[in-house]
């Protein structure tokens, strides 16, 4: 029988973790529809507790993304009792990240004294951090288990818990927003007393899975007795963790930055620069399921000892994540006039987005070069050098470029980048900047890489 080509194997492992993605976005979208018809009040403290609970959590989730190079070279060498002493580990790093996030979720009053929110909106937005504090430990504890079951090639165990998780969302929010069966409404805040109760449904059941199902048994998870924490594994899954932990905060912030700034220029420029950012963050679903199946599988590879099929596997997860970019941007840039007016029917708006579209439609390519070519890197076990990449690129040029363009302080940007226009521009040339580097430095690692092998190869004389 024939082995099925890179692509069509990075394919079937890409539409599981997109329908997965794609219900957490879902979440975000209840939460907001749901608290919008309880009070503009509850609804602005749910944006601004969401923006401070994304912040603390996807710095500290990517830590544990450490867990799927090092998880999925350990199957690909077929050590797989390996596998379980590391995921008890990575246990272990989620607690102590979840007793740090935690602490600063609990303490966000300090935080929200410096956005000088009003009195009542800072009160309904602390409720909401301190209830999400109670989740955050059930949310990492399930990263581990995504990452278990994303770096040993089974991911629809983990899609079938997150739409399931999603199916509860609705009747779970509407009982702990508007209150019944002896529950005072709770607003806003009620959207975090949900996701926690969820949270920890999905860690038990994922959990359970483990321990119960045949296909993780010789993975040796359960049944080993009462592991201590080994620091020399908890050093290592942070040196690989804590830079991959920076480049999601990194890019999380370069975006929150961008908001930032063109608040300045008022209502209309921030409602244009929201409804197009909204359709980024959905577009960018696929590439990135696309480069978490392509790093899964360029692990595994490495973990093999094959390295040329690890560089195989990376040219066409990273041809495939481009080519697909490509084809969305020309459907974007052709239906733009249609998608935002499913956003708003206000023609202000709609003249303020759709030059926007322009950058959406082709900076997808870029980001799609960039997070495939970031993951492959990960596989490689190397994420300090493209976290300094970021750095530079994101809020340098991005960010830095962005303000003088868009706010033009030195009076030379051209009129039709004044704006918004601005901001998005300097943003899609920083990500062209991080994609062709990374490009770059993969293929000198590979180059590198192969050729190391081709050495070890040769026989003595």
């Amino acid at each position: 029988m024939n082995r099925p080509s890179h692509t069509l194997r990075i394919a079937s492992l890409t539409w599981p973790i997109l329908i997965g993605q794609l219900a957490i976005i879902a979440n975000g979208v209840i939460d907001t529809a749901m608290v919008s018809r309880f009070s503009a009040t509850d609804l602005a403290a749910l944006a601004l507790g969401v923006s401070i609970y994304v912040s603390v959590f996807v710095g500290l989730s990517g830590v544990l993304q450490a867990l799927l190079p090092i998880i999925g070279q350990l199957y690909g060498a077929r050590r797989l009792p390996d596998i379980g002493a590391e995921v008890r580990q990575g246990l272990w790093l989620a607690f102590f990240l979840s007793c740090l996030g935690s602490l600063i979720l609990l303490f966000s009053p300090v935080i929200l004294d410096i956005a000088h929110a009003p009195a009542e909106l800072a009160q309904k937005a602390t409720l909401y951090l301190r209830i999400e504090a109670l989740a955050l430990p059930a949310t990492l504890g399930f990263r581990v288990y995504a990452a278990l079951n994303n770096a040993i090639a089974r991911p629809k165990m983990v899609m079938t818990i997150q739409v399931g998780a999603l199916l509860l969302k609705i009747p779970f929010n509407a009982w702990f927003i508007f209150g019944g069966l002896g529950l005072p409404a709770l607003g806003g805040p009620g959207c975090a007393m949900a996701t926690s109760v969820i949270a920890w449904m999905m860690l038990l059941s994922g959990w359970l899975l483990v321990r119960k199902a045949p296909i993780y048994r010789e993975l040796r998870v359960f049944g080993q007795g009462f592991t201590r924490p080994r620091w020399k594994s908890q050093l290592t899954l942070l040196k690989l963790g804590i830079p991959m932990g920076l480049s999601y905060f990194i890019e999380v912030t370069a975006f929150t930055l961008m908001a930032i700034f063109i608040a300045r220029l008022g209502a209309v420029a921030v409602a244009g620069h929201q409804i197009t950012a909204n359709v980024g963050t959905v577009l960018y679903m696929l590439p990135l399921s696309l480069a978490n199946a392509t790093g899964t599988l360029v692990a595994q590879a490495i973990g093999a000892g094959d390295w040329l099929g690890a560089k195989r596997i990376s040219r066409a997860g990273i041809r495939l994540a481009v080519i697909l970019s490509v084809l969305i941007g020309i459907v974007v840039w052709f239906a733009r006039s249609s998608i935002i007016r499913a956003y708003t029917p206000d023609p202000v708006i709609l003249a303020s987005a759709m030059p926007l579209f322009l950058f959406i439609s082709f900076y997808q390519v870029f980001d799609a070069l960039q997070v495939t070519t970031a993951f492959v890197l990960r596989a490689y076990k190397i994420a300090v050098i493209p976290t300094v990449i970021y750095a530079v690129a994101l809020w340098g040029v991005g960010i830095g470029g962005g303000y003088l363009l868009g706010l033009d302080p030195l009076g030379w940007s051209p009129a039709w980048l004044h704006g918004a226009a601005g901001f998005w521009l300097g943003n899609s040339a920083s990500l062209g900047l991080v994609a062709f580097s990374l490009l770059w430095y993969l293929r000198h690692v590979q180059r590198r890489q192969l050729g190391d092998a081709a050495k070890s190869a040769k026989p003595a004389n």
